[in-house]
C-alpha cells in the first residue's frame, strides 16, 4: 500500500469524525473501530476507481491506497479526502463558547465539530433524501442498493463498488429506482437530481465552495425537489453553515426531556433552545451531551 499524509487544523481526531453522525455506515463507507480505519470506495475524474483506507497519524490523517497514481491524481485525492473529513476547518470560536456549558464542555479536548462528508455534494444530497420519511436502516438498505446495483467495482476487487455516478442514474428509470433500489416515493427526486447533475444543468460541486450567503443557499437547497426544511439544515451544515437546528421528531423528544420538563414542545420552540449560540446554534445542539441518558443522536 501506498500512503501520504495530511495535517489538519488541530485539535483533530479522526474517530470523532468518523461518530459524528451516522455517514460512516452508509456505503461506500466502511469502518473498522478496532482498527480506527475508515474506507472509502473513492471515483477520481480520471475515472480511476480505488480503496482508501484513512487512519489518524499524528495530529493529522494518513491515507493508504493502491494502484499508484499520478502527481495529478494524488493532489485531487488530497483535497477529496481534505473536504471529506474538514481537515482545514477551525472551531477555534465554538470552543471558546463551549468552555462554559457543561453540555458542550468536552468538545475541545475531544476535537468534535468536524461532520464527515462524502467526496461529493451529489453523494451527499442522494444520502440525505434517503433519510426523510424513514428509519435510519431504511436509509443503509436503499443507500446499499444503489450502490449494489448501480456502482462501478473497483477491477482488482469488483465485490467492492463505489457509489454511483449521476450519469449512472440519469439511464435509469423511475420505476427501476422506486421498485429495484427500494427507493420508493424518493425515486422521481433522486431520478430528476442525478438528470440535472450529469446533463450540466445543475453543478452541484461548485456549491461546496460557493460565495452566497447562508441564506441563499439554503434558498437555493430548498429549490432542490426533495429536499426540505429539515434536509436543508442538515446539507447547511454539511457545507459548513451551523446558524439553523435541523428540527424533526428527535429533535423535539429530547429538547422537551432536556429543557421542558417532558412536556410537548413546537419546532419554535427547540429552536429557542439553541437560539443564544447563533451562528453555532445547530453544530450546538448536534453535539449536546443530553443529560448522559444513553440516548444517543441518531444516525
Amino acid at each position: 500500500m501506498r500512503t501520504f499524509k495530511l495535517p489538519a487544523v488541530p485539535p483533530f481526531s479522526l474517530a470523532s469524525v468518523i461518530q459524528s453522525h451516522g455517514w460512516y455506515q452508509l456505503a461506500p463507507f466502511q469502518y473498522e473501530p478496532a482498527e480506527g480505519v475508515l474506507t472509502y470506495t473513492a471515483r477520481l475524474d480520471s475515472g480511476r476507481l480505488l480503496q482508501l483506507n484513512l487512519t489518524q497519524s499524528g495530529t493529522g490523517v494518513s491515507a493508504a491506497y493502491e494502484p499508484e497514481l499520478t502527481h495529478t491524481e494524488t493532489s485531487e485525492v488530497s483535497r477529496m479526502v481534505t473536504w471529506m473529513l474538514g481537515l482545514d476547518q477551525q472551531f477555534g470560536v465554538f470552543y471558546q463558547l463551549c468552555r462554559d456549558e457543561p453540555a458542550l464542555a468536552q468538545s475541545e479536548a475531544l476535537a468534535r465539530g468536524r461532520l464527515l462528508r462524502s467526496p461529493t455534494l451529489f453523494e451527499d444530497v442522494v444520502k440525505t433524501i434517503l433519510t426523510t420519511n424513514t428509519a435510519w436502516s431504511g436509509t443503509k438498505r436503499m443507500t446499499m442498493r444503489l450502490v449494489t446495483l448501480y456502482g462501478e467495482p473497483v477491477p482488482a476487487q469488483p465485490i467492492v463498488k463505489a457509489f454511483p455516478t449521476p450519469q449512472a442514474l440519469a439511464e435509469l428509470d423511475e420505476p427501476a429506482l422506486r421498485k429495484d433500489a427500494g427507493l420508493g416515493y424518493r425515486a422521481p427526486y433522486i431520478l430528476e437530481l442525478a438528470q440535472r447533475t450529469a446533463s450540466g444543468e445543475l453543478d452541484l460541486e461548485a456549491h461546496k465552495n460557493s460565495s452566497m450567503t447562508a441564506a441563499e443557499r439554503k434558498k437555493w437547497l430548498l429549490g432542490l425537489k426533495g429536499i426540505g426544511p429539515y434536509a436543508a439544515a442538515n446539507l447547511m451544515m454539511l457545507l459548513g453553515h451551523y446558524d439553523e437546528v435541523p428540527v424533526d421528531s428527535w429533535a423535539l423528544m429530547m429538547v422537551s426531556r432536556e429543557f421542558y420538563n417532558g412536556e410537548p414542545v413546537t419546532a419554535k420552540q427547540v429552536r429557542a433552545a439553541f437560539e443564544r449560540w447563533g451562528e453555532w446554534q445547530g453544530l450546538a445542539y448536534f453535539l449536546w451531551d443530553w443529560k448522559n441518558d444513553g440516548t444517543s443522536q441518531p444516525a
